[in-house]
């Protein structure tokens, strides 16, 4: 079992945004992300998620594995879940995971289980 967390303070995502608009979420979200994220926080939130992910799966976000290896999606009860692109799982091996992302007093977590085969 792999455990990942991280934390990011909004406004750096807001700061980003402002600064780089849609280039800065072109360079860690999918199309797919980008059209279900309106508000910073959520996009904050998908960040940290990555980040966390990425810790779980022991190698952080580099050479072998890239923001856009992690697909996170809602299920249709809202809850965040991930897939890995083909190449990152070949290369980790995920059986299950469990994904958690939440948001307040200008912070967004995220937190990470993974169970590898």
């Amino acid at each position: 079992m792999h455990l990942g967390t991280d934390i990011i303070q909004i406004n750096r995502i807001e700061k980003s945004l402002e600064k780089f608009g849609d280039k800065f979420k072109h360079k860690f979200l999918t199309a797919q992300e980008i059209g279900i994220l309106k508000k910073s926080h959520s996009i904050a939130g998908f960040w940290a998620a990555k980040e966390a992910i990425a810790k779980a799966l022991g190698c952080g976000i580099g050479k072998e594995l890239s923001f856009h290896d992690i697909i996170i999606t809602k299920n249709s009860k809202g809850a965040p879940e991930f897939s890995l692109s083909a190449k990152a799982q070949e290369m980790h091996h995920i059986q299950s995971s469990s994904l958690s992302i939440s948001h307040d007093g200008g912070f967004a977590i995220a937190v990470v289980i993974i169970l590898k085969l």
